[in-house]
């Protein structure tokens, strides 16, 4: 029982941080996964760190105990924010196709958040997730927040962080980063259907007997598609490079927080 009532209150930090992380993380937070399956699934992993980990920590569970609790779910919350940052990117560039294909207004239910997505967008976000899952990603996921204890420990400095504005001049980056990634994502069907309006201008000038407005929507939506048919064979590495972009951020964010464990 001694050894129980020292050892809860660290169990309990760990318990905080891996619980928050799953309640905002892609794949782990989506509406099909059931809720007790993602309290067992924190309460193992904690009880493996605090195995692993938690048994050399010490604590005194006194007034400051609460604000260490507050910090273990600020982390949680702050790694999976970032995630879901990047798992965003493609809802972004999504969007941004369809507003030039002619598909901003048949938006669909996403079936892992519950929410209206666009058409590409959610297309390719259930493309995204089935990659992530065949390359092992939620292993290097779930393995990234447990080596998080090691570049964050329970004692982080994560409220000084905040108060020297490091962690808001960070996450300002990342979202202009995804925002910018969304971008390139786009960026050759977008082009393509910018080339084709000037086409449809330049027809409006020399054969004014032609309506471009009929003409062009079903011209959009040919050259689109095709496009978006040619793009599918090398989406993958593209979806490689974002989560290799997405591990080196949250790399990044351990080292603002609290920098390497020693030994590194």
């Amino acid at each position: 029982m001694d050894a129980i009532v020292k050892g809860f209150p660290i169990f309990l930090l760990i318990f905080c941080r891996i619980t928050a992380f799953f309640v905002v993380a892609p794949v782990f937070s989506s509406r099909g996964v059931p809720n007790a399956f993602k309290i067992g699934l924190g309460f193992f992993i904690s009880f493996i760190v605090f195995l692993t980990y938690g048994m050399e920590q010490t604590i005194v569970p006194n007034a400051e105990y609460v604000l260490a609790i507050l910090r273990e779910i600020l982390v949680g919350v702050l790694l999976g924010f970032v995630v879901y940052l990047f798992f965003s990117v493609v809802n972004t560039a999504g969007s941004l196709m369809d507003m030039q294909i002619g598909f901003a207004m048949a938006n669909v239910i996403d079936p892992h958040t519950g929410t209206s997505q666009p058409l590409l967008g959610s297309f390719k976000y259930m493309l995204m997730i089935l990659i992530f899952l065949m390359m092992n990603g939620h292993h290097y996921l779930l393995q990234g927040l447990m080596d998080s204890y090691q570049w964050m420990p329970l004692s982080n400095e994560l409220f000084a962080r905040l108060m020297s504005g490091s962690i808001t001049d960070y996450l300002v980056r990342v979202v202009g980063n995804t925002f910018l990634l969304a971008l390139q994502v786009s960026a050759p069907l977008v082009v393509a259907m910018l080339l084709t309006d000037a086409g449809l201008g330049l027809l409006a000038k020399t054969a004014p007997q032609y309506n471009v407005f009929v003409i062009g929507i079903p011209l959009k939506l040919i050259v689109g598609l095709f496009l978006l048919v040619l793009l599918m064979p090398g989406i993958a590495s593209i979806f490689e490079r974002l989560f290799s972009i997405m591990f080196e951020s949250l790399e990044q964010l351990f080292g603002i927080v609290q920098g390497p464990p020693a030994g590194r």
